[in-house]
């Protein structure tokens, strides 16, 4: 594509092409089982998951929402998150790394024009790695940029400083969200090592440890005029960025809650004991503690299956996206995130309730399920998601268009 195809020389061998939602989860599954090994690990000494992240490039799953018209698989948004959801099990920080590149391949499919579409889904489909620098500190809201774009010639210069930059350490290429001279956002697609981008690995949060969410600096960065989009437009009408975003969110939630919940059933069944007054020989016998699970199971399973309904509802918004499709896309998905966020914090609560005092020792580290979950979860509140459900059913007032729904 003109100038942008340049800039960037694929260092990798050509990913593998994914040919059915079904190969896409047992590849997802395979490469699960080996990411759960060390993921304790990864999390205690803050080891970042470069193997991981090479090995999901090479899998072809960072190419599976390319759509069909460009040689993609197009796949289902229900599978998309349930793929998330089996890598978030096994280690979160995984699991939340690509959240970012798929919405930006959303935005693309959405606004991009097609000799963009035409480009970088093709370096999706090659497994290349797209980072954001979206979020900002200091600003009014979270909403609000300060981060520029000012033409310059052919181009663009872009000045700014970016915090919660997920997965830009492992990127290929950096989405840069920057406001233009008419105060409009803008999502410029610039390769990783171009001259002017700092890259501070200064993420510190308590959970979500490995996921590289650190500081990105721009200063005078050089953008050619093909690489920008004008990101602004979709949400000025009807589109479905929110909902593939936050679909993504509630499967990394929902991965938490089920590795949660396995532990929780492997300490009592293998480790926990019986409270005195129980009058049972094994802490699995206990019928409050067997109640609590059914509960935490029956609540995993409402959520997967609301996960999988709103996948669905955004599906229909994509092939029709109307205004009718996008709000029920967009309910749909808010219920999702709502139900998985509270599903993660509870499982992994309910963990040390169950497995009792021995659970919190440090070398067990199993205090990194609530951590995950409890920074996780911050993204996006969902006290404003019941808001917006609720304003929609009492008042009749439809979503806002925003990428937080």
């Amino acid at each position: 594509m003109g100038t942008i195809s340049q800039l960037h020389e694929r260092s990798r061998q050509p990913a593998y092409r994914i040919q059915s939602d079904e190969e896409a989860l047992e590849i997802a599954r395979t490469l699960a089982s080996g990411f759960a090994r060390q993921a304790s690990d990864r999390d205690m000494n803050r080891v970042l998951p470069y193997e991981e992240l090479d090995a999901i490039s090479q899998s072809g799953l960072l190419g599976i929402t390319v759509p069909s018209e460009y040689d993609g698989l197009d796949i289902s948004n229900a599978v998309l998150a349930e793929m998330i959801a089996i890598l978030a099990e096994a280690d979160p920080s995984v699991g939340q790394i690509p959240q970012n590149h798929f919405y930006i391949l959303e935005a693309l499919r959405t606004d991009g024009s097609e000799e963009q579409k035409k480009f970088f889904f093709g370096r999706a489909l090659a497994g290349d790695r797209f980072g954001n620098a979206l979020s900002e500190t200091g600003t009014k809201t979270v909403g609000h940029y300060n981060t520029r774009l000012t033409p310059d010639g052919f181009g663009y210069r872009i000045n700014g400083r970016k915090f919660y930059s997920t997965g830009v350490l492992f990127a290929d290429w950096i989405a840069i969200f920057a406001l233009d001279p008419s105060d409009k956002l803008t999502m410029s697609f610039v390769p990783r090592g171009t001259e002017g981008i700092q890259i501070i690995d200064d993420w510190d949060g308590f959970g979500q440890r490995t996921t590289g969410s650190g500081t990105t600096i721009l200063h005078n960065v050089y953008v050619n005029g093909d690489a920008v989009v004008f990101h602004h437009k979709g949400f000025e009408r009807a589109t479905t960025i929110g909902s593939v975003g936050q679909i993504i969110h509630a499967g990394v939630d929902l991965g938490i809650a089920r590795a949660a919940f396995a532990e929780a059933v492997e300490f009592v069944r293998e480790k926990a004991r019986p409270w005195m007054d129980s009058g049972v020989e094994r802490a699995s016998d206990d019928p409050l503690t067997i109640a609590r699970i059914g509960q935490i199971a029956i609540r995993i399973e409402a959520a997967s299956a609301m996960v999988e309904r709103a996948g669905k509802k955004v599906d229909v918004a994509q092939i029709s996206t109307t205004e009718g499709h996008v709000v029920e896309a967009t309910l749909a998905v808010a219920a999702a995130k709502v139900l998985t966020t509270e599903i993660a914090l509870e499982a992994a609560n309910t963990l040390f309730e169950l497995a009792g005092t021995s659970s919190t020792r440090i070398g067990l580290n199993l205090d990194r399920h609530w951590r995950n979950a409890r920074t996780h979860t911050l993204h996006d509140p969902v006290r404003w998601k019941y808001h917006v459900v609720g304003n929609y059913h009492l008042n009749d007032v439809k979503p806002p268009k925003n990428g937080a729904l």
